[in-house]
C-alpha cells in the first residue's frame, strides 16, 4: 500500500549531486565546506537570476516558507547568520541541544524529527519546506516525513566525498519521478517519495 500524504505541506529535499552520488567532495570541513572540487556541483547557480530553467528552479526553492537543516550543514554554513532566505524559520535537527547554545535569528534546534517536521510545515503554510543536508534527509525519510526529493544532477564524477544516501537500514524505498527539467549544465529531477511502497 502506498501512502501519498495528499494535502499536507510538502517537505522537499533540494540537493546538488554528482552522477556518482556525491553531494560534497572529499574532506568537507570548515574552510572547505563542500570538500575538494565540491563547488563544481553549484556552477548551475551562476544562472540563478536568469529567466531560464535554472532561474526557475532557484526561484521555487527561494519561495519556500521554512527550512529544515541537519546540524552539520547548519554549522558548516556558518549558521547562515540566522537567515537562510527571506527570514524564514530555520529548523535544525540535532542529536543534542546545549542549553547555553542560542542559535541566531529564526533558527531553533530540534531532537525530535516529527516535531521538527510538523512545526516546519505549520510555519511554511502552503509554501513548502526546504530541506538541506544528508543527515536531515535520512532522518526525515526514516520518519516518513520526507515527501519529495529534488536532485540537481551535475554531469561530473567527483570520485569520492560525502554521499547523499549512505546505507540507511530503511531497505527498499520507491520514488516516482514527477518532473524533469534540463537546465544549462544540470538536470533537475523531482521525485515523490512513495511511503510504504515495496
Amino acid at each position: 500500500m502506498t501512502t501519498q500524504h495528499i494535502g499536507r505541506t510538502p517537505v522537499r529535499l533540494y540537493m546538488s549531486m554528482s552522477v556518482d552520488g556525491y553531494i560534497a567532495g572529499p574532506d568537507d570541513r570548515t574552510g572547505q565546506e563542500l570538500g575538494k572540487d565540491g563547488w563544481r556541483l553549484f556552477d548551475w547557480l551562476d544562472d540563478r537570476r536568469s529567466g531560464g530553467i535554472n532561474g526557475q528552479v532557484y526561484a521555487e526553492a527561494e519561495a519556500t516558507g521554512a527550512l529544515i537543516s541537519g546540524r552539520r550543514t547548519f554549522e558548516l554554513a556558518g549558521r547562515w547568520n540566522g537567515d537562510h532566505h527571506d527570514g524564514v524559520p530555520i529548523h535544525v535537527l540535532t542529536h543534542h541541544v546545549d542549553p547555553g547554545d542560542e542559535p541566531p535569528g529564526s533558527a531553533k534546534f530540534y531532537t525530535d524529527v516529527d516535531a521538527c517536521a510538523d512545526e516546519a510545515r505549520e510555519a511554511a503554510g502552503d509554501r513548502g519546506v526546504m530541506v538541506h543536508g544528508a543527515g536531515a534527509a535520512q532522518a526525515l525519510l526514516a520518519a516518513g516525513q520526507l515527501d519529495e526529493i529534488e536532485l540537481h544532477l551535475i554531469p561530473v564524477l567527483l570520485g569520492g566525498g560525502r554521499r547523499l544516501f549512505e546505507p540507511t537500514g530503511l531497505g527498499h524505498v520507491e520514488l516516482e519521478l514527477v518532473r524533469r527539467l534540463e537546465g544549462r549544465g544540470v538536470t533537475h529531477l523531482r521525485y515523490r517519495v512513495l511511503h510504504d511502497a515495496k
